[in-house]
């Protein structure tokens, strides 16, 4: 014990004496002596053991082999629903089980997310988007289950429907935040049938190579050869690898541990059929809304209520109740051929690119309207949380094959709203076999039944549920909330729950070493800190550490009674053990003036420090350390590259290489932080990466910490205080947003849909806990998430389709929720409908996520290849089988018309182009961002957004808050555009430039930017005035507009034309030529020449 006690010395830091704490935190409404409740840490050194419930990192799962390593896209597959017939389906693979009584870890599951040792991803010329083998015809059904192993018995899951519980209170609340959740949808209208052309074989064969592209292009060459076997080797050969969807999993030393948040959110595709019989399905019209297509046995004498042209005739009940007139939204309200929107002719009026040049609208781009009837359309869920790449999905997988775009989801679940519709409920009703919420899109059989959107089993209705307290009429199920609005809230019952909610929880960890001192960071951090400390979201039950580490680590005791903070320095950073932990997490409120106490010093108690060593890996350990009995938030601020102990790494960046697509370190270059990142997620800790750094330090390998534990990373190139002043107020005003938005915490999240789709790979920052069950430690509102789809099974005899995302989290006031998001999508059976309802911006967006984990598991010219090949594929598709008249130059349809600007605009982000502009942290910081933001972020970070704005007006303005908005026409990003007469704002999302002509106005010049003429402008302007003209009222009112319509801060440069920062201005040219890429028109005769071949 002696030893112990010299391994940390205590030292007073100075500063004024506090009032002792108010009260103990016992009163937190937690007792010790709950089953599952938190029990303090007490341990004064780590056991050399794992103990039981953290992840097992032996054999093949030592993730050395890094080359191979798949990132966030985590590929699975999974089978479809079978139909319910009534007794439990026989099933291979893994399923998910019954809660133990004990409440035991939920997350200890095997980390083989990675491909075994030895084997290496092969590299695909271009996406497959089919899951079916080329051998198999098309339209059967595929299981890739038996690549996986999967031992667990068959069990049925919980039955949370919720049926024996007595009836409870109801409560309907409005939730603060953003923009309202509305839509404007245009009624069905006519139009000529669609074009049918024959079909081409699924599976065409190879094409030759591709031609050489004109002088100077990047290397845009398909390879010659194909790899053989099935389409998506890939996804197979990590669908073997991933063992999550295990139901039960080893832990460390060997004991079988319940993956009980499976069980709790109810299964997904895998979930067993409830036992008991259910009512023979009948072979029906699949329909949507509330209709009554088919009446099953003791109702089919009677005729549907409201059938045209029949007497409705009131069914007898079993038990009596009084029958119901409920709007019929069935068949032939959905329009039989897809000719229905008045734009039908527009959406597919074929475009020649090469010759119409001016295709950009001079307004954002909206999402596509699906082609539903008005009253089902109403209720779709806000294309902003929920969207899907095709609004037209195909009927089979041939046809998904044949036209040659992706099919995936694209979501913002966790989105600020300003509407959200909350229920409060004993029973929350979902459907029996695949357990989906009910919803919007199910259809009510009778006023006791209603049929599953997603597997079509018919359930019964809930007595609670038959009573509308909003209306407070009885027997009027279709009319409550949970059927009218396609994003709803749920406040979750106990049984929802593995332990008592968990208290918000906050870990801050600061780098002090000699180089984070310089920076001056420390400074901002503690100041935005102590500004927002009363706005940090929770409850009494709040807590709150710090940790400092150089080469050594820094615990600071907020001990009751402490008249100030105390400082514990752990200098063994090899067995990094945690002294004096019930002192170190401490209750926000009862010690708020120690807290304040240690943010004002902090900043100045390391300015003499000498010490240039980073232990960032054992700080982290500590801080998972001290975080694991509860779960909650570390955010860590790094300057530097880690230099001593876990997790120290060397620098891999060539300057001299960063212009070939070569040999870039893309991949992590330990396992380290991954590890760490799973065994967080398994104890519901999320981690938040602040990179400040002039140096590369490496974010391949230190953001593997975030993307694994649904964190998020930001980054900070070349911060300093006093050398880049611009990015202190950009970390201020992020670092607010960070630290007051709402914030989710132990969640899970499942997608599902109608029988006969698989998702089958996703995108963005989480752990993929069961086969689809995202865990979530932390939720923000500003994350975003994307999944793969196909079509598993021919969608025969449906009509439209269904998607539902169901979101399970503790709110930071310790209420468990589940938000729904539930979207319809109608089905075709012909190429040209499939393209008509093609969505250009959420195709992009999945592209761009797909070419990150190509760029990481093969290199980046591959990832840029199968980009262009996305286009010529889709385009060479249309042409060859929906034009009846082939016409010269390059034709798209109307809806794709955008497809290859914004492809080129992706191979020009930093993320993905080539040339020696792209530092290698900055490049990964973009791929990250691709992952994790959601779409209309990206599109904005891909494609931005060129105003003129020194002849603003009112016409067409906006009015919000008293405040008058102009709103100028977007206009074509290329120097053709630009007048030397004029002034230019440029909004690539996270910055913006105001380009100054040399001949602008010299009105705008003085009554916008404050000074007399052109040579007076400022070379580092970053800032407009607030002047008492019209003019600068307006230009300030727009940009700022533009920025509060995000959660980032864009910096203002305003720039002339001797500018440096003018090369970066120009960069964002996407339509002009760079030294690295193609011009628009260059890359059109390109894509023309490769599909006229």
């Amino acid at each position: 014990m002696q030893n112990e006690e010299l391994k940390f010395r205590v030292m007073q830091i100075e500063g004024p004496v506090q009032n002792p704490l108010m009260h103990s935190s016992d009163g937190q409404g937690y007792s010790s002596s709950v089953p599952g409740s938190y029990s303090h840490q007490t341990l004064a050194k780590v056991p050399p053991h794992q103990p039981s419930g953290q992840y097992n990192y032996s054999g093949s799962q030592n993730v050395s082999q890094l080359n191979n390593y798949q990132g966030p896209g985590q590929t699975l597959n999974r089978p479809p629903v079978a139909p319910f017939s009534g007794s439990p389906v026989q099933q291979t693979g893994p399923v998910p089980q019954v809660l133990l009584p004990a409440l035991q870890n939920s997350a200890s599951v095997s980390s083989a997310s990675s491909f075994p040792s030895g084997a290496s991803p092969p590299v695909l010329s271009n996406w497959q988007y089919s899951q079916t083998p080329a051998c198999q015809p098309a339209g059967s059904q595929t299981s890739h289950f038996a690549h996986m192993t999967g031992t667990g018995s068959v069990q049925p899951p919980l039955s949370l429907s919720g049926n024996t519980n007595p009836p409870g209170n109801y409560q309907y609340a409005a939730s603060p935040g953003g923009p309202p959740l509305q839509n404007s949808y245009m009624k069905p209208g006519s139009a000529p049938p669609p074009v049918t052309q024959p079909l081409t074989p699924p599976h065409p064969p190879a094409r030759p190579p591709l031609g050489p592209l004109p002088v100077g292009g990047p290397p845009l060459i398909r390879p010659s050869t194909l790899i053989a076997g099935p389409p998506n080797t890939q996804s197979l050969l990590n669908s073997a690898a991933n063992r999550e969807g295990d139901a039960t999993s080893a832990a460390s030393d060997g004991s079988v541990v319940q993956n009980s948040y499976d069980a709790i959110e109810g299964g997904g595709l895998m979930a067993t059929p409830h036992p008991s019989p259910a009512p023979p399905n009948l072979k029906m019209n699949r329909s949507v809304g509330y209709s009554y297509p088919a009446l099953p046995p003791g109702y089919q004498n009677t005729s549907p209520p409201g059938a045209p042209g029949m007497q409705t005739s009131a069914l007898q009940y079993p038990d009596g109740s009084k029958h119901f007139h409920q709007p019929a939204l069935g068949t032939s309200h959905l329009t039989a051929s897809m000719g229905g929107l008045s734009l039908q002719q527009e959406g597919l009026r074929p475009v020649n690119l090469l010759q119409e040049r001016n295709i950009l609208p001079t307004t954002l781009l909206k999402a596509p309207v699906p082609n539903l009837h008005e009253d089902i359309q109403k209720l779709n869920c806000n294309p902003e949380l929920f969207r899907c790449t095709l609004t037209n999905i195909p009927q089979t997988q041939a046809l998904l094959n044949k036209a040659k775009l992706p099919l995936g989801l694209l979501l913002h679940p966790f989105k600020d709203l300003s509407q959200l519709p909350v229920v409060t409920s004993s029973t929350i009703v979902r459907c029996r076999s695949c357990r989906t919420y009910i919803n919007p899109f199910v259809s009510f059989l009778d006023q006791r039944r209603w049929k599953c959107n997603l597997c079509y089993r018919v359930n019964d209705v809930p007595e609670e549920f038959m009573y509308n307290p909003v209306t407070r009429v009885y027997g009027e199920p279709h009319k409550r909330p949970e059927v009218q609005n396609a994003t709803i809230e749920f406040m979750a019952p106990s049984e929802y729950m593995l332990r008592p909610p968990q208290p918000p929880v906050y870990l801050f960890v600061f780098d002090v070493s000699h180089n984070a001192v310089e920076t001056g960071y420390l400074n901002t951090v503690c100041q935005t800190l102590l500004d927002n400390l009363d706005l940090l979201p929770g409850n009494t039950r709040t807590k709150i550490g710090f940790i400092t580490f150089d080469s050594t680590i820094h615990f600071y005791s907020l001990q009751e009674g402490l008249s100030q903070p105390q400082m514990l320095i752990v200098s063994d950073i090899e067995d990094v053990f945690i002294p004096m932990p019930e002192n170190l997490l401490v209750n926000l409120n009862e010690n708020k003036e120690l807290i304040q106490d240690l943010l004002r010093t902090l900043p100045q108690m390391f300015t003499k420090s000498l010490e240039t060593q980073s232990a960032l890996g054992p700080a982290l350990q500590a801080a998972f350390k001290l975080m694991s009995p509860t779960g909650g938030r570390i955010s860590v601020f790094q300057t530097q590259l880690p230099s001593v102990g876990m997790g120290a790494l060397k620098s891999r960046e060539e300057p001299n290489q960063r212009a070939t697509a070569k040999d870039i370190h893309l991949t992590p270059s330990t396992d380290f932080y991954k590890k760490l990142a799973l065994d967080c997620s398994g104890q519901q800790v999320a981690v938040d990466l602040f990179l400040l750094s002039g140096q590369c330090s490496d974010l391949a390998s230190l953001g593997c910490i975030s993307r694994y534990s649904a964190g998020s990373v930001y980054y900070y190139q070349a911060y300093h205080h006093k050398h880049n002043p611009v990015q202190v107020e950009k970390l201020q005003k992020e670092l607010k947003r960070y630290l007051t938005r709402k914030i989710g915490f132990e969640a899970v999240m499942r997608i599902r849909c109608t029988k006969g789709l698989s998702i089958h790979t996703f995108h963005g920052n989480f752990f993929v806990r069961s086969t689809d069950l995202l865990s979530l430690p932390n939720v923000n509102p500003d994350a975003g998430y994307a999944v793969q789809m196909s079509v598993e099974e021919s969608l025969t005899d449906m009509q439209v389709v269904s998607f539902q995302s169901a979101l399970l989290y503790t709110s930071s006031k310790g209420e468990r929720r589940i938000r729904v998001h539930t979207m319809c999508l109608p089905v075709v059976t012909t190429l040209s409908d499939v393209y008509l309802g093609a969505d250009v911006q959420a195709i992009t967006g999945l592209l761009a996520n797909m070419a990150v984990d190509r760029s990481v598991s093969a290199t980046l010219s591959d990832a840029r290849d199968a980009l262009v090949n996305a286009v010529i594929d889709s385009l060479s598709a249309y042409r060859s089988s929906v034009l009846s008249v082939q016409q010269p130059g390059l034709m798209a349809p109307y809806s794709l018309r955008l497809f290859p600007l914004y492809v080129l605009a992706l191979l020009k982000q930093k993320a993905f182009q080539t040339g020696t502009n792209a530092r290698l942290d900055e490049r990964i910081f973009t791929m990250c961002q691709v992952k994790n933001q959601p779409l209309v972020y990206l599109m904005l970070m891909t494609h931005p957004s060129l105003y003129r704005v020194d002849n603003l007006t009112d016409e067409g303005a906006l009015n919000i808050n008293d405040r008058t908005i102009p709103q100028p026409p977007i206009l074509q990003l290329s120097v053709e555009k630009l007048s030397r007469d004029g002034a230019y704002l440029m909004d690539a999302g996270s910055v913006m430039f105001l380009w100054i002509g040399k001949n602008c106005g010299q009105s705008f010049i003085s009554q916008v930017l404050g000074v007399p003429n052109y040579g007076s402008i400022p070379q580092n302007m970053t800032h407009l005035p607030e002047l008492e003209t019209a003019e600068s009222i307006r230009t300030i009112a727009f940009i700022s507009w533009l920025r509060e319509q995000r959660p980032f801060f864009p910096i203002l440069y305003i720039i002339k034309d001797d500018s440096p920062l003018k090369s970066s201005f120009l960069q964002n040219m996407i339509e002009d030529r760079t030294e690295s890429a193609l011009s628009y028109y260059e890359f059109l005769l390109h894509i023309q020449q490769q599909v006229n071949k």
